[in-house]
């Protein structure tokens, strides 16, 4: 299932807002560099649809805001 996600990293507070059926809005406090911010993003979405981390892929957009998670459920 892919999903569309928009990052805000470097938030104050960690929140997770559903918008449609596939698309996601998540805040997380960590930092754009080397991946943390992508990191904290997989572990929630892991978390949320109760997969392990191994089956969350990130399939576009490590670099920007904006990206495409493939959660194989």
């Amino acid at each position: 299932m892919l999903i569309k996600i928009k990052v805000y990293p470097l938030s104050k507070k960690q929140d997770f807002v559903k918008k449609t059926e596939d698309s996601f809005e998540i805040k997380v406090k960590e930092k754009p560099e080397k991946g943390e911010a992508n990191k904290k993003v997989k572990e929630l979405l892991s978390k949320h649809f109760n997969v392990p981390l191994g089956k969350v892929v990130l399939r576009k957009g490590a670099k920007q805001k904006n990206k495409i998670f493939d959660i194989k459920l």
